[in-house]
C-alpha cells in the first residue's frame, strides 16, 4: 500500500468554525459546562494531561480540525501543550492520538466537539481506504451525499480525499462543497432527472447534456431509466460517438435489467451484477465502443467490490454511497494526570507514544 500522510496541516481558518459558540460551550455535553463551571467558581485550575484514543485498527481522520477547534476556542491557546498524529495516519486500538495539557478550565467545554469530529472523520477515512483497495486501484466515487445531512459534506469529502492519498488511488466526489478543502471540483454524470425532463428519453436527455458540458466533463450517462440497460448504452453511443466518455448501470436492487430475462435461474439477476456488465462490455465492444468506459453503482460494498475484482468483472469505476458513512469509530478522552500525579479512572492510565508531534 501506498501510505502518503500529509506533514502539514490545514490551516484552522479553513474549516469556518462558529468560534464563539463553540468557545461558549453551545455545542458541549452540558456536564463537560458543568464541571468547567464548577472548578472555576471553586478558583481551582487543576493542571492536567488529557489522552485521546480509539479502539479499532483505522487511519485517523479529522485531527487538522480537533486542532483548530482548541486553538479557535480554548480560553488559551498558547498555555496548552497539544501533541497528536497526523491525518491519514494508521492507528491501533487503544493507541494515544493526541494528549492536550494545561489548565483543564481552558479546553474543558471542546471535549465533545473534538471527539465528534476525530469519529466522524475517521470513521469516513477508514470506509473509503477500504472500498478504495477493494477496487484494487480503479476510480471510487464518494456518493453519500444524498444520504446524510448537508453539513457533514465538507469534511467528508476531505476524509474521502484523505483516504486516497494514503491509498494512492483515485477518488471523486459528487459536491463542489466536499471537494472544497482541496480545491477540487464535484462530478456527476447524466441523472435520472434529467431523462425524466426530457420525457423519458435517455438519448435526447444525453445528447443535450453532451452539448452544454463543458470540454473537461467526462460525459457519463446513467442507461437503466427504461430497465434496459443494453439496448440504452449502444443507442447512447451511437449517438454521442467520441463525446461518450461512459455509461453508469445503476440497476435497482429490487429489479432485473430487461436482457437478463430470459436467462434467469443460476445467478442472482437483480440489480447491478457481474452478468448484466458483462452484457453491456460486450455489446459495446461488439458495436466498435471498446473505449466506452462502465461505472456501476446501488448497492456497492467492500465486499460486492472485492467479488467483482475477484472474478474480473470489467468494470472501470465504483459509485458508492450509503455504506461509506455507516459503522462507528468512537473516540474516548481521558485526563489521566492531574497536577503531576495520576488520575484516571481504574483501567485507563498514560499511554506514550512516540509517535505524536507537538503541534505549534
Amino acid at each position: 500500500m501506498k501510505l502518503e500522510t500529509p506533514r502539514r496541516r490545514l490551516p484552522p481558518e479553513i474549516f469556518d468554525l462558529p468560534v464563539e459558540k463553540m468557545r461558549s460551550g453551545y455545542y458541549t455535553d452540558a456536564y463537560f459546562n458543568h464541571a468547567r463551571s464548577t472548578l472555576v467558581d471553586d478558583e481551582r485550575r487543576p493542571r492536567v494531561v488529557m489522552q485521546v484514543f480509539q479502539k479499532r485498527e483505522a487511519y485517523l481522520g479529522g485531527m487538522d480540525e480537533a486542532i483548530a477547534i482548541l486553538k479557535l476556542c480554548s480560553h488559551d491557546w498558547d498555555a496548552l501543550t497539544v501533541h497528536a498524529l497526523h491525518d491519514g495516519d494508521p492507528i491501533e486500538p487503544w493507541e494515544t492520538v493526541m494528549t492536550i495539557e494545561g489548565d483543564y478550565t481552558h479546553f474543558a467545554h471542546l471535549e465533545t466537539l473534538y471527539l465528534g469530529v476525530l469519529a466522524r472523520r475517521t470513521l469516513i477515512t477508514t470506509n473509503v481506504v477500504a472500498v478504495l483497495e477493494a477496487a484494487e486501484g480503479k476510480p471510487v466515487i464518494f456518493m453519500p451525499a444524498r444520504h446524510d445531512h448537508w453539513k457533514v459534506q465538507t469534511g467528508d469529502g476531505y476524509a474521502a480525499y484523505l483516504a486516497g492519498r494514503i491509498v494512492g488511488a483515485p477518488i471523486g466526489v459528487t459536491t463542489d462543497d466536499q471537494a472544497s478543502w482541496w480545491g477540487g471540483r464535484g462530478i456527476g454524470t447524466v441523472p435520472h432527472a434529467l431523462i425524466s425532463a426530457y420525457g423519458g428519453n435517455t438519448v435526447l436527455a444525453a445528447t443535450k447534456f453532451a452539448e452544454w458540458a463543458p470540454p473537461d466533463t467526462n460525459v457519463t450517462v446513467l442507461v437503466d431509466f427504461e430497465n434496459n440497460s443494453v439496448e440504452t448504452a449502444l443507442e447512447v453511443a451511437r449517438a454521442l460517438g467520441p463525446k461518450l466518455w461512459g455509461v453508469r448501470l445503476d440497476t435497482s436492487e429490487s429489479l432485473v435489467d430487461r436482457s437478463l430475462w430470459e436467462e434467469l435461474g443460476d445467478f442472482r439477476p437483480t440489480g447491478v451484477n457481474e452478468r448484466l456488465v458483462r452484457k453491456v462490455r460486450d455489446a459495446l465492444d461488439a458495436d466498435g465502443f471498446e473505449r466506452v468506459k462502465i461505472v456501476v453503482s446501488g448497492g456497492f460494498t467492500v465486499e460486492k467490490i472485492r467479488e467483482f475484482e475477484r472474478r474480473e468483472v470489467p468494470v472501470d469505476a465504483y459509485g458508492v454511497g450509503s455504506s461509506l458513512i455507516r459503522g462507528a469509530n468512537d473516540f474516548t478522552a481521558d485526563v489521566v494526570l492531574a497536577d503531576g500525579r495520576g488520575a484516571g479512572k481504574v483501567g485507563r492510565r498514560f499511554r506514550h507514544n512516540r509517535r505524536l508531534e507537538e503541534v505549534e
